[in-house]
């Protein structure tokens, strides 16, 4: 598969494989652009921006071997981003960057059809002068949090931070812990969850763990408490892909409790009044771009986690072995 630019529309070019004979077109291009749902990919095509061989087919059509499948994605609509007065916890800050732990529920940046109320727009209102660092739409961000998980977030306040920061998050030396409470008891002291995570095939908003394809992702934890059916484990991410702390522990049995997506419904959060995902993110560290010394900043579980844990606490709990 094959990707240029041209004069900011995005042009796609794949050849379809033997495996893919017989596929609806719509089907072959959701699976192969994960960054396209089947319903965007269904729009392209009535649009006339998808050709086979150079023809024009409709979403139905069953592709065949060696066809040349090429798709443009037109560049994104402009918008502007709004400041606007939202609460905000801030952990730590000083001349260079800024921690703030994020509130379950809240969306970290705007996207097209939900260009308010997120983090961003907040941030544009407290920071002076953080738009237009790092990206338009996601000014001064160095990395997200899923929308319903809670925690900590590090934001640079100028270029310089930002370039210094994001290279440390591409060579892996950002270290980030995370609280979760689990299903299950996990009989292991610690352990390490080390698989591949690409776009699910079955569902386009899901991830899934792959033994062929997809991007290394390393997960490390460490058991804090064990009760009856759940388990309190700290969980430290070597990768950041996407819901990757949410896939892995799913994979191993062990979903995040609370978690729907992953975990389905499940009674046990019922019973503990669990109303989100128990996953917090609660450690970061990171070299400081100003002062040249490694930074960590904590943060405590926010209130409706520490009455849930409270909770949990009551259950009998399994020793070591």
């Amino acid at each position: 598969m094959g990707n240029e630019e041209k004069q900011g529309s995005k042009v796609v070019e794949l050849e379809v494989e033997e495996k893919l004979e017989g596929q609806r077109l719509d089907t072959v291009l959701a699976q192969s652009i994960p960054e396209l749902t089947r319903s965007q990919v269904q729009r392209l095509i009535s649009e006339g921006q998808v050709m086979v061989d150079g023809q024009p087919q409709s979403k139905s059509y069953r592709v065949r071997e060696k066809e040349i499948i090429r798709l443009t994605i037109p560049p994104p609509k402009a918008y502007s981003l709004q400041a606007e007065e939202l609460p905000i916890k801030i952990v730590y800050e000083d001349e260079e960057v800024v921690v703030v732990s994020k509130e379950a529920g809240m969306v970290v940046h705007p996207s097209f059809g939900h260009t308010s109320g997120t983090l961003v727009n907040a941030l544009l209102f407290w920071i002076r002068d953080l738009a237009g660092i790092g990206g338009v739409s996601r000014p001064g961000i160095i990395h997200r949090l899923d929308k319903n998980t809670s925690g900590l977030i590090l934001v640079a306040k100028n270029d310089l931070a930002y370039q210094a920061l994001a290279r440390q998050l591409k060579g892996r030396s950002i270290k980030r812990k995370y609280l979760a409470l689990v299903k299950g008891v996990i009989q292991e002291k610690a352990g390490v969850i080390k698989t591949l995570i690409a776009r699910s095939t079955r569902n386009r908003k899901k991830m899934a763990v792959s033994f062929d394809k997809g991007k290394e992702a390393v997960t490390h934890f460490r058991v804090l408490e064990r009760f009856k059916n759940c388990t309190l484990v700290e969980v430290a991410l070597e990768t950041g892909r996407t819901h990757q702390i949410r896939v892995h522990f799913s994979h191993i049995k062990h979903p995040v409790l609370g978690d729907k997506i992953y975990g389905g419904a499940d009674k046990l959060s019922q019973e503990i009044g669990l109303e989100r995902q128990f996953l917090h993110a609660c450690e970061l560290s990171f070299f400081h771009p100003g002062r040249e010394e490694m930074i960590t900043v904590t943060d405590q579980l926010p209130p409706e986690l520490e009455e849930v844990l409270a909770q949990v606490r009551k259950q009998e709990r399994v020793p070591f072995a």
